[in-house]
């Protein structure tokens, strides 16, 4: 179980347990946007993942595998032996173990006293750092502090025999060991031939004396180095391992060739070696500081639980996103693990982009650039399924990839096979998604540059697509949308989706209205666009299109359904499932074909419209369908939380609101050892961060003011959310009885 301090700062473990290390490696895990690195322990453990990700550097294992995040070659590992046995907690015994992250500076810190069968006490500590300063960089430390004389090897290295659940994505590269007790590992992907150069600089010191190494060993897929030696009682021996990686993916590999770039990051690997692992953490720490200044929520609270969850969201946010590079996107479990591939869905545009728009809104438009570097593969889509325009695909990767969502995925308890994987196909809805988030970021920065040079066109494309995709209804006379999924995955094949329909609609309305101010206010880029887009000639059929676009309406009752057959879909008694301790437990009762057709939804969908679309619906309207779907709802999804809490707030349901914030909160941080095995919840973090912003605080835009309506938790004193709002800093300041937004932040850089 994890513990936090009452400060919110730390994040800590003080109960090992072999079954359940995926907890820790992925909620304690350490990156800044350009690496990744689940916090794996240094000894081997059975059932542990050990996993080290470089945005952009995507691989097919085989033609028949989609692209995927390769897992790199470990630096991590370390074999230890006391007087000639391995040290692994499950073996001897050991004592005052605590695993912490802190989450102000970014270290790990591992502390634990061990004692071998017929041996003493001896007390180690590990600590590590992926840097914040160098993007490129890994700091580790092991200290060893024996109560009596004993026997030490240690042996470590570059360790190229990982996989991706056993797909090798790397060839075996050339490995090497350098004059300095310096490694060097240089390899390139099977298919996509990325080069990667990772190097690990060793310096050992006994009581400050430098200790050289007595051996080395190279082998298929690895190559290491060992130091053997004896220490007696008050001895204190550490060994620093400084690690870097560099790919030919990095723009500054652009110009020269790969041996002359993994030839710099080897002398890059020499210099921070001489420079010491405290020196290189202090210039991370720094870094970090600076982001918490810029970014930091303060909340003063009965419950520093909820502090801890909005930093812990706000670490891993930071942590997650490749600001260093437009060409890149964020998988929905970051950089800690392997599921979903690392590929960008909607997650990124809907839950994490608005939380970079309102604090770092320079990331938040390397994000948005991503997308615009993928149109031609979403064009590419939308022509191979016979439509106009950029259909944008499901599953993103490298920016030329196009559509990469699998065919098929789990198993299906009905039939024993492989389920279908129908959202690459029918999970259109995000086209919209990422137009609504062009217009959020438009709101909230007033970047007209961004918008002339990428905003503008995918808004227009994103038309297009829906002004092809749209049916003729013959009986009803009206446009409609067949054959989708929208955000509730429980729900296939169905016909005019709310969600998916209206946000159709509003991309259309949005392109005309885009067309009429290029028209009046730049017609030379409207000119530019149209000769490169051609689609002056069609807007007229947008508009008409748009116009006879069938909107599923308020019933009497004040309820959309969902789709057009929802209503008529058998209910039953959900109790069993919305008590469930793991996600997804309906799946072991039902198949897929047969939760299509019950009264069952897996997360917000109507919902999620009224979320994403706050001015189209009355608050009776609101109220109405929360009343309806939230009981219908399973949350199977780490999305829905935090939508169903913001619209609770929204409703007057407050302590509801808290309630679901904190569950949403939980997620990662709850009381489950094992909801995190695969990765952090990326798109549940953005969540958190909106909980509290959107959510409790009430932030939204209001033409060119940025207002708050806010109603704390009755257990919150106040809250100091930072903000950058077009173009000015500022800070919202909320207590229980006032609202007061302050312009008066100087920003600092990063």
């Amino acid at each position: 179980m994890l513990h936090y301090d009452n400060h919110g700062w730390s994040v800590t473990d003080t109960d090992f347990n072999v079954r359940y290390l995926g907890k820790t490696e992925a909620v304690m895990a350490l990156g800044n946007g350009y690496l990744g690195l689940r916090s794996t322990h240094e000894e081997d453990y059975p059932g542990q993942t050990r996993g080290f990700f470089v945005a952009g550097t995507f691989n097919r294992s085989t033609a028949e595998e989609v692209p995927e995040l390769p897992n790199l070659p470990d630096v991590v590992n370390m074999h230890i032996c006391i007087g000639g046995q391995p040290v692994r907690l499950e073996r001897g015994t050991y004592a005052v173990y605590s695993k912490r992250l802190d989450l102000r500076t970014g270290e790990l810190v591992r502390q634990f006293k061990w004692k071998p069968a017929d041996g003493k006490d001896v007390g180690f500590e590990f600590r590590r750092f992926v840097s914040q300063d160098d993007l490129h960089l890994i700091g580790a430390s092991v200290t060893i502090r024996p109560r009596d004389r004993v026997s030490v090897s240690i042996s470590s290295g570059i360790d190229g025999q990982v996989t991706n659940s056993g797909a090798m994505h790397l060839d075996r590269g050339v490995r090497r060991v350098w004059p300095g007790d310096v490694l060097s590992y240089r390899a390139a992907t099977t298919e996509s031939g990325v080069g990667i150069a990772i190097n690990s600089a060793h310096a050992l010191w006994l009581n400050g004396r430098r200790i050289d190494r007595s051996g080395i060993q190279i082998d298929r897929r690895s190559v290491s180095i060992r130091y053997a030696l004896e220490l007696s009682e008050n001895d204190v021996l550490t060994i620093e391992k400084i690690s870097n990686v560099y790919t030919t993916r990095d723009k500054t590999f652009a110009n020269i060739g790969f041996d002359e770039y993994a030839n710099a990051a080897l002398k890059a690997a020499f210099v921070a070696k001489d420079r010491g692992y405290d020196a290189l953490f202090m210039r991370s720490a720094d870094a970090f500081m600076r982001y918490w200044k810029r970014t930091g929520i303060e909340i003063d609270s009965d419950e520093p639980f909820d502090q801890l969850a909005v930093r812990f969201a706000q670490y891993h946010l930071k942590a997650m996103a490749p600001a260093h590079d437009d060409r890149m996107g964020i998988g929905p479990k970051g950089l800690t693990g392997e599921e979903y591939k690392g590929h960008s869905f909607w997650d990124t545009d809907t839950f994490v982009l608005p939380y970079f728009m309102l604090t770092m809104p320079e990331v938040a438009k390397s994000l948005l650039t991503y997308r615009y570097r993928g149109l031609d593969g979403a064009r590419r889509k939308a022509r191979e399924n016979g439509f106009s325009g950029a259909m944008y695909p499901w599953e993103a990767a490298w920016i030329g990839d196009g559509e990469v969502t699998p065919d098929f995925g789990e198993i299906d308890v009905t039939t024993g096979g492989a389920m279908r994987i129908w959202p690459g196909r029918l999970e259109q809805h995000i086209t919209s998604d990422i137009v609504c988030a062009v217009e959020e970021y438009d709101e909230i920065t007033g970047d007209e540059r961004f918008m002339e040079d990428c905003g503008y066109e995918m808004i227009l494309d994103a038309a297009l697509f829906w002004s092809s995709r749209l049916e003729r209804d013959e009986a009803g006379g009206r446009f409609v949308i067949r054959d989708v999924i929208g955000p509730d995955e429980y729900k296939e094949h169905v016909d005019n989706n709310a969600f998916t329909n209206y946000m159709a609609k509003f991309t259309m309305d949005l392109a005309l209205a885009t067309y009429q101010k290029l028209r009046e206010q730049k017609p030379s880029l409207l000119k530019k666009l149209d000769g490169r887009l051609g689609f002056g000639a069609q807007m007229a059929q947008v508009e008409s299109r748009s116009a006879g676009l069938y909107l599923p309406p308020p019933g009497e009752d004040g309820v959309i359904p969902e789709n057009d057959t929802y209503f008529g879909k058998k209910a039953i008694d959900l109790t069993k499932y919305r008590r469930q301790t793991h996600v997804r437990s309906i799946l072991r009762d039902y198949g897929p074909g047969q939760i299509n057709e019950l009264q069952v939804t897996k997360q917000a969908d109507v919902l999620m419209l009224m979320y994403m679309r706050r001015g189209l619906f009355s608050r009776d309207v609101l109220a109405a369908n929360y009343r309806y779907y939230e009981p219908r709802t399973l949350h199977d999804s780490s999305l829905s939380l935090s939508v169903h809490s913001i619209l609770a707030n929204r409703t007057g349901e407050f302590d509801a609101a808290y309630r679901l914030f904190r569950r949403a909160s939980e997620i990662d941080l709850g009381p489950d050892r094992e909801s995190s095995n695969h990765g952090i919840h990326a798109a549940a973090l953005g969540g958190v961060w909106q909980c509290v912003a959107y959510g409790f605080a009430g932030l939204r835009v209001d033409g060119e003011a940025l207002k708050a309506e806010p109603h704390l938790p009755a257990h919150w004193r106040s809250v100091r959310i930072p903000v950058t709002f077009r173009g000015t800093p500022m800070t919202v300041n909320i207590t229980g009885e006032t609202a007061e937004i302050q312009k008066d932040r100087v920003p600092d850089s990063d």
